[in-house]
């Protein structure tokens, strides 16, 4: 066998990865599961307080209300939603000429490790018509 024939021979019997290569995507996999263990939550509460959000638009009783009413009913369906990552003062009700703008804007911030961290901004707003 020449020098040529013997190099297509190894090179045919080398199939699949080596240890290290394991190693570097198991690393990988599980540094994407550990980021979305601790993102996915903050989206899926996002979700509940975007319902929350349209769900207004469509409640009758919602139309006849203060400010301040608004604020304590939405800051009272959030708690009702275990969403306790949003303070009152992240509430923000406008009064507009026929209809309140109700807002919410919040960041929620976490870690991803040591000093790892992620911060996240969402803004809701609806606008619900005065009678």
């Amino acid at each position: 066998m020449n020098k040529q024939q013997m190099g297509k021979q190894a090179m045919g019997k080398q199939q699949g990865l080596t240890l290290i290569s394991w190693v570097i995507v198991l690393v990988f996999i599980l540094f994407q599961g550990v980021i979305a263990m601790r993102i996915i939550p903050v989206y899926l509460t996002d979700s509940s307080v975007g319902s929350i959000m349209e769900g207004l638009k469509t409640d009758v009783s919602a139309r006849g209300l203060t400010a301040k009413e608004l604020k304590r009913l939405v800051a009272r369906r959030l708690d009702i939603n275990t969403v306790y990552t949003i303070s009152q003062e992240e509430i923000v009700v406008k009064k507009g000429r026929d209809e309140n703008v109700i807002v919410i804007d919040y960041e929620p911030r976490g870690t991803l490790f040591k000093n790892l961290d992620y911060i996240i901004s969402f803004h809701h707003e609806v606008r619900i018509p005065r009678n």
